[in-house]
């Protein structure tokens, strides 16, 4: 008579230490910076082909795919009331996507980036009563006087559009808190972006007909598209449930160095000691703000 078998140990799967998540959470993080600026950068490729606003209606396709993936809007069951700020919001990332691209056509990615990151770093400051958020505050402006300070070589044009991008960025958040709270989910912000993508639709038929793109542009589009809208959008659903808000906003103030990284590497875009400056004021003042405020 055979003995009855020993009975088998399931291992139980140890739950994962809060550190591991943090580290995941902060190498994530860093991974979706450098994704979005190597995206933009490697988008700027295309502009002797495309423009700016080629690459821009590609990159809104994409965008318009991931989102619409996992955000699976019931469009049919939107009120006006629920629709109206998501026309605000899909013209507004529209908007927002030229504007920037536009931008780093003109005066390079670094200071682009830069430039648009006043549009957060604005709303986070505006909301504050703090004095050391108006401290913060004039050390940004100092930054910001310092970038667009009169010189013979001073594009005016593109620090403008630099700067439309900043608010179209502050309003992109703004709309984005109105619309998630009358739409659940992620529904909101991908009928925005399904909406931003067929308004892009008609420019992406001229410009491929009057321009008809070479593999290597439509590449470089595709690529920007990816890098810069679909890793990021998943990397920051990822990093958010992993790190605590006050630390995710203190990493997003490493974006205008990563730009400037990245235009120098890849577009051999060179910055001056005073640009650094600029820039590394405006970062100053993001990060001052976050590691003095309260969790």
């Amino acid at each position: 008579m055979q003995a009855a078998p020993a009975p088998r140990t399931v291992p139980v799967p140890s739950a994962p230490k809060p550190g591991g998540k943090r580290l995941a959470g902060v190498i994530t993080m860093f991974g979706s910076g450098l994704s979005n600026q190597t995206g933009a950068a490697i988008g700027s490729l295309a502009f002797p082909v495309l423009g700016p606003v080629g690459v821009v209606a590609v990159r809104q396709y994409v965008a318009a795919i991931v989102l619409i993936t996992v955000g699976r809007p019931r469009l049919r069951t939107f009120t006006w009331q629920q629709w109206r700020p998501v026309l605000l919001l899909a013209l507004v990332f529209g908007t927002m996507n030229l504007s920037l691209y536009s931008a780093i056509d003109r005066i390079g990615l670094g200071l682009a980036v830069t430039l648009e990151f006043l549009g957060p770093l604005s709303i986070a400051l505006a909301a504050s009563l703090r004095r050391v958020d108006a401290c913060c505050a004039v050390i940004a402006a100092a930054g910001v006087v310092t970038l667009m300070r009169p010189q013979p070589s001073t594009d005016y044009l593109g620090m403008g559009l630099g700067l439309l991008a900043a608010v179209c960025w502050a309003s992109y958040i703004l709309l984005n808190r109105t619309v998630g709270r009358r739409i659940p989910g992620a529904q909101g912000s991908a009928a925005a972006a399904g909406l931003s993508a067929l308004m892009f639709l008609p420019v992406g038929l001229v410009i491929v007909v009057q321009h008809p793109p070479t593999a290597g542009a439509a590449a470089y589009s595709v690529a920007a598209g990816v890098l810069s809208s679909a890793v990021p959008y998943l990397a920051d659903l990822f990093t958010l449930r992993r790190v605590q808000a006050h630390a995710f906003g203190l990493f997003m103030s490493v974006n205008p160095i990563l730009a400037a990284v990245a235009g120098w590497i890849i577009l051999g875009q060179n910055l001056g000691w005073i640009e650094w400056a600029g820039v590394g004021a405006i970062v100053a003042a993001n990060a001052l703000s976050i590691l003095t405020s309260r969790t």
